[in-house]
């Protein structure tokens, strides 16, 4: 008897709100969840190993698989390019597992477009207060770099309303169990339940003040 098939989980935030130690945790402590491997032309970090963290390829390799369709989705952000490979997706969903798919919101609104199983969550710093300190406490990026990125931010905020669900990582361990809630919930049927505890009207109905100053 042929598996499941798994969800696919589109992940979206600003950067420093700490998305991708989020999902990595949740594939390590979760079974049937694994991390989507996506394609960049950006250069690889210390430590990143390609297949693993992405798919390091140069502007011209990119060029030929997008035009070939081999995307599901694709977007640039800042000055590198980004896609989400259709049919690994596919052979791994295929497989009885869910998917993480770390993308910005470009990418998440083509993804809206052609997968309705998808499900959209969003993750939220603390405060937009919270999300600069963070962007200047990584002492990696000038300050020009900085405010390029809470620029970016302050567009994708104002995306969380078409997402299905948002988690705000405020504290990391419940930011963790409240993305593994979801992906149990979803798997058991119970998307009303969930909506009621990380549905974006209740959750934004909070923190709208906090971000006062990213409008």
């Amino acid at each position: 008897m042929a598996p499941e098939r798994g969800i696919p989980w589109v992940v979206s935030a600003p950067s420093g709100t700490g998305k991708t130690t989020v999902c990595r945790a949740v594939v390590e402590r979760g079974p049937r969840v694994i991390h989507s491997v996506s394609h960049t032309t950006r250069e690889p970090r210390e430590g990143e190993v390609d297949g693993v963290h992405y798919h390091f390829v140069d502007a011209g390799e990119f060029d030929r698989l997008e035009k070939e369709g081999a995307f599901l989705e694709w977007a640039q952000y800042g000055d590198n390019l980004y896609g989400t490979g259709a049919r690994e997706l596919d052979e791994s969903l295929e497989g009885g597992v869910d998917v993480l798919l770390e993308i910005e919101v470009q990418g998440a609104a083509q993804i809206r477009e052609r997968r309705d199983e998808a499900r959209f969550l969003f993750l939220l710093p603390p405060s937009w207060a919270e999300l600069e300190k963070r962007l200047r406490g990584r002492g990696t990026d000038s300050e020009k770099a900085v405010q390029k990125r809470l620029t970016i931010a302050r567009r994708e905020l104002a995306a969380v309303q078409s997402f299905d669900y948002v988690v705000v990582n405020d504290d990391l361990e419940e930011a963790i169990s409240a993305v593994q809630d979801l992906l149990e919930g979803e798997r058991a049927g119970q998307g009303e339940a969930l909506r009621g505890r990380y549905g974006r009207e209740v959750v934004m109905r909070h923190m709208g003040p906090r971000f006062e100053d990213a409008r």
